[in-house]
């Protein structure tokens, strides 16, 4: 049966990451649904220029997404711009989700409206149904 599927990550992959200093940034909220016969994939991207930061794109079977969020006080006097409780994070993010085989890369469309990024990967739950087969005896 074919799913679309969080990613894991191995597990030295995560170390790689703490090693370049990834996890500075943050990790958009995400959720899945199906509609119909599409997959739906919807981040969470509130205060993001997508068109100047983000990139959505397939490799090896992932639809991944990365970019990042930028901070426009970097460097300012936290006393000039009146900030005193940051808890907006800022930086870089990735997430990747595992397509299913049968997902055809032109038939991805992603738009972004109100803070949110929304994947649509259509057909990706065609023939996911589950089909009973006959049982011959003799």
């Amino acid at each position: 049966m074919s799913k679309v599927t969080l990613w894991s990550r191995p597990t030295w992959e995560v170390e790689r990451w703490l090693k370049e200093g990834v996890f500075e940034g943050f990790t958009p909220a995400a959720e899945i649904i199906k509609d119909g016969e599409d997959a739906v994939v919807r981040l969470e991207l509130p205060g993001v220029d997508v068109a100047k930061d983000v990139t959505v794109e397939v490799d090896r079977g992932h639809l991944v997404i990365h970019g990042e969020r930028r901070d426009e006080h970097v460097g300012d006097d936290p006393q000039k711009d009146g900030r005193t409780l940051r808890e907006v994070r800022y930086g870089s993010f990735r997430r990747s989700f595992k397509l299913p085989a049968n997902a055809a890369t032109d038939a991805i469309t992603a738009s972004y409206d109100a803070g949110v990024l929304t994947v649509r990967v259509a057909g990706a739950h065609k023939g996911a149904q589950a089909q009973r087969i006959a049982i011959e005896t003799k």
